[in-house]
């Protein structure tokens, strides 16, 4: 786990419009990038979390461990404090860290 504080605010930040279509020059097509950016982002952390918590996983948990368990615990609660994918990808798309491209604007 990287206990490294992010760069990423971990709340709503109010952005200025104006800076989303800078490289688009569409407000939409911004907004769909970042929004398939963070589909992807929330896809690999959704896989990385039920990986490390497959570990935990047994047929015969009985109640008392499911509870006591402070390790599956602190996993939970480390994917909880991280900053929401769309958050991630509205970084990314204005620090210019995504490759995008419309195949709709190339072919005029």
């Amino acid at each position: 786990m990287n206990t490294n504080k992010p760069a990423v605010p971990n709340t709503t930040v109010t952005r200025n419009v104006h800076d989303l279509d800078r490289t688009t020059d569409n407000l939409y097509e911004s907004l769909v990038v970042i929004a398939k950016r963070a589909n992807q982002i929330s896809n690999n952390v959704k896989e990385e979390l039920h990986g490390k918590l497959a570990e935990f996983a047994s047929s015969n948990d009985n109640l008392e461990e499911i509870f006591e368990n402070r390790e599956q615990i602190e996993i939970s609660k480390h994917y909880e404090r991280m900053p929401k994918p769309v958050l991630v990808a509205m970084d990314e798309f204005l620090n210019d860290k995504i490759y995008h491209r419309n195949p709709a604007k190339e072919q005029k």
